[in-house]
């Protein structure tokens, strides 16, 4: 959306006018654009309106590496930004160049010594004005290193009348308010006794998360509030935050529920989604729903926490009456103040409610109707009702083009940038050791690796760093097997991008390459739902660039073959058997229009696999030939349906059968039968071999235990998840039986023997117990 300069001045510039009147001295530029012009480097706003228009004599501060996005800039030079305004640079690395650079364009003539001058006036009048060359220094203040003085009683009286006066009734349609003191109530929601929920993000934290109650001691709670305010009567507070104690013999449910803290873009709601709380929150949502089911003749007061109006249609027509509390810090005492009767409803809405869910942006006098319009709020005495809402929501993301009908599209599909994971899409992390998808923090600080409890078995370990701008990127390392990708939250769930592929586009990315790859082979891939999926080998690519510097990549989607594009649900993902592997990413999308009507895809289409023209043995009193062939590879998953992995629970060891003559022992162990969980032992080539040449794998197979299952199976496997299926093998208890899997019995369809990856995949029958089951085999062999 693009804004005008008179929606500029009317709306978003409003509270401008009041904080410069009120003194305010320093005002920080942002990251947005205006106009196609980054505000960093915007001379017109920066000095022009806000300098000389609105005479701020103020100093202005960049944000976080703010001048780096300006056009031709980097991190450590930018006289754009210092020309068009900016005083003081926050330049976290990479100062010392900054330094020297401005220096010399000072001297070059670029940035002119009355600029320098402005700027430094500016920031000596706002510390003189501070008082800062007066006063003694810090430590030696008045209270200084008193933290008694943060919370004084007078500071806490003034914010619990902030809250007093900022809660807005929206709805009380049963004549709830105020609450009696003689009254049962239940309390339920997560945000009810969260402090954290209460304070939002920047709060001890730059997310906000990661608190708990007791990093706040000065602090009360909402539910801490109600329970001192209630003790003032004859009634009680109980609390049940899952709302499992709804059982009809309380006067009335107070529901909080709301959001979870972020900042920044952390916080934003990405074009393909859309304003509605459910899909933001789905538990709390979900806990007014059971409430309705559960207990349906107990009054519902809901409180929200949140920092912004949603889209609550639903949430609304569960609820008998309805406050906004937004974000109410440290003071939880004062919406029980509220609530009670003790101080009026006063507050008013300082935005508009959305009435639908894509009712971006509603602003009074743009001619929309919203449900709440800005100024409204009821008091308890108010008698207005609020009628049953509409629940229709919207079939796509309120920024999200029209690809239902549409035969291209010109709009990116942005998945990955400013350090989140857009729209439905979630950031996950997998490899042997669960290969069903750790999801990666969010949190900037945080470490996600495969196996959380257990670091010495992970696969692959992410964190975050900054790219374009403050942490914006994620960085990942490769321990060995493991992929790092973008997939819809619901990851059985595939999304039409049919329009992406009629338009010409690329799958784009910016990469650091800080360990270029070792193998042969970094697939980056997009998703159908595997196995179906397109891929290309990206090794070469990532090879060719310079080290230790960002580079942008840009892959046409026409070379991606075998991709469903009506059924996306992983539109990125980078694959690599690779320990030391170590890249940085931001900024992923699928951009239409930038790969040409006729991509050269020659590049991508891998080497044909070495050909084997005779016989060949995989493992024969050891593993043949070390070159050609991995040693046995486990792979274990906690259930058939949960793939995380199971450390440990596959041992597979050498014994001598007598003579010298060795032979592999596997055995799994015992591990949560009510889950079943599953596991297979494979014999993978290092690069898939061409078998055509040969006829047949030959191999021995002894069965000690067969525990729970009946049946062993095996069965070959090539690139597209094509294999030979899963075939039962002759086996008997303590006795060596000699089995073939004969090539002539499959077809093209079924598995390519041109480019064979796993000779031989051996696992308990799928269906049946896995626990304790216990064979060896040996002389695996390929055959003419």
């Amino acid at each position: 959306y693009l804004s005008t300069e008179e929606e500029l001045i009317n709306i978003h510039g409003q509270g401008y006018y009041s904080s410069l009147e009120a003194g305010v001295q320093t005002v920080m530029a942002s990251f947005n654009s205006w106009n196609g012009e980054k505000i960093h480097g915007d001379d017109y706003l920066l000095s022009d309106v806000l300098k000389g228009k609105m005479n701020f004599d103020g100093f202005i501060i960049s944000d976080w590496n703010g001048q780096g996005q300006v056009t031709g800039c980097s991190n450590d030079h930018c006289a754009q930004a210092v020309n068009a305004g900016i005083d003081m640079m926050m330049v976290p690395q990479d100062w010392k160049g900054f330094i020297t650079n401005t220096i010399a364009d000072v001297n070059n003539g670029l940035i002119s010594m009355d600029r320098i001058d402005d700027a430094v006036r500016r920031i000596l009048r706002v510390k003189y004005r501070a008082g800062l060359f007066d006063k003694p220094k810090p430590s030696l203040r008045l209270d200084a290193g008193d933290d008694s003085k943060l919370a004084t009683d007078e500071m806490r009286a003034l914010a619990r009348e902030a809250v007093q006066k900022s809660l807005v009734l929206l709805k009380d349609n049963a004549d709830l308010l105020p609450l009696s003191d003689d009254a049962a109530i239940l309390v339920v929601g997560a945000s009810a006794d969260s402090l954290q929920n209460q304070t939002g993000g920047w709060t001890l934290s730059w997310q906000g998360t990661g608190n708990s109650n007791a990093d706040f001691p000065n602090g009360d709670t909402i539910l801490a509030g109600l329970q001192e305010r209630i003790a003032q009567g004859t009634g009680s507070v109980t609390f049940s935050e899952d709302g499992s104690g709804a059982d009809g013999s309380y006067d009335v449910i107070i529901a909080v529920v709301g959001e979870t803290p972020y900042a920044e873009g952390n916080g934003d709601i990405g074009k393909f989604e859309t304003m509605a709380f459910a899909d933001q929150n789905p538990a709390a949502s979900q806990l007014l729903a059971d409430l309705d089911v559960n207990d349906p003749n107990t009054p519902v007061l809901t409180v929200y926490v949140g920092g912004r109006p949603l889209w609550m249609n639903p949430e609304l027509n569960l609820s008998d009456a309805f406050v906004s509390a937004w974000l109410p810090g440290s003071e939880g005492k004062g919406v029980a103040d509220v609530l009670f009767g003790d101080v009026s409803f006063t507050g008013k809405l300082s935005y508009s409610w959305p009435a639908e869910d894509c009712q971006v942006p509603v602003n009074t006098g743009d001619g929309q109707t919203p449900l709440f319009a800005l100024g409204y709020g009821l008091t308890a005495d108010d008698t207005a009702t609020v009628d049953l809402l509409d629940e229709t929501e919207s079939d796509r993301g309120c920024g999200a083009p029209d690809i239902t009908e549409a035969g291209t599209t010109n709009e990116p599909l942005d998945i990955f940038s400013s350090g989140t994971a857009q729209g439905d899409y979630v950031m996950r992390i997998g490899g042997p050791a669960n290969w069903n998808g750790t999801e990666v923090s969010v949190d900037p600080l945080a470490t996600t690796d495969t196996t959380p409890n257990d670091a010495t078995e992970t696969d692959i370990v992410v964190t975050t760093t900054d790219g374009a701008v403050q942490y914006s990127a994620k960085r990942a390392r490769w321990i060995g097997n493991g992929q790092i990708y973008l997939q819809n939250n619901d990851a059985e769930t595939g999304t039409d991008l049919a329009p992406y592929a009629n338009s010409e586009t690329s799958i784009q990315f910016r990469v650091k390459v800080n360990v270029a790859p070792q193998s042969d082979a970094v697939n980056l891939s997009a998703h159908c739902i595997y196995p179906c999926l397109g891929e290309v080998n990206i090794a070469p690519v990532l090879s060719a660039l310079t080290v230790g510097e960002w580079s942008n990549v840009s892959i046409p989607l026409q070379c991606f073959s075998g991709l469903d594009v009506t059924n996306i649900n992983t539109p990125f993902l980078i694959w690599a058997d690779d320990a030391g592997l170590d890249l940085e990413i931001e900024d992923v999308r699928w951009m239409p229009f930038t790969a040409g009507s006729d991509p050269d895809c020659s590049s991508f289409e891998p080497d044909p696999a070495p050909e084997l023209t005779t016989s060949t043995d995989v493992y024969i009193d050891g593993i043949a030939d070390t070159d050609m062939f991995n040693d046995p590879t486990v792979w274990t998953a906690k259930s058939a349906t949960d793939w995380s992995g199971i450390p440990g629970y596959v041992t597979v060891t050498e014994i001598d059968r007598g003579a010298g003559d060795l032979a592999l022992d596997i055995l799994y162990g015992n591990h949560d039968v009510a889950a079943g969980p599953k596991a297979t032992v494979s014999f993978p080539f290092k690069t898939e071999h061409n078998l055509t040449a040969l006829t047949k794998v030959q191999f021995d197979l002894k069965v000690i235990d067969y525990a729970g299952a009946t049946e062993i199976w095996g069965k070959m496997v090539s690139p597209g998840n094509l294999s030979t299926g899963d075939i039962v093998l002759n086996s008997a208890l303590d006795t060596w039986v000699t089995n073939e899997i004969v090539f002539a019995d499959y077809s093209a369809a079924e598995i390519d023997f041109s480019e064979v990856g796993t000779v031989l995949e051996v696992l308990p029958n799928w269906n049946e117990a896995h626990n304790d089951v216990h064979f060896q085999i040996d002389n695996i062999r390929i055959l003419e």
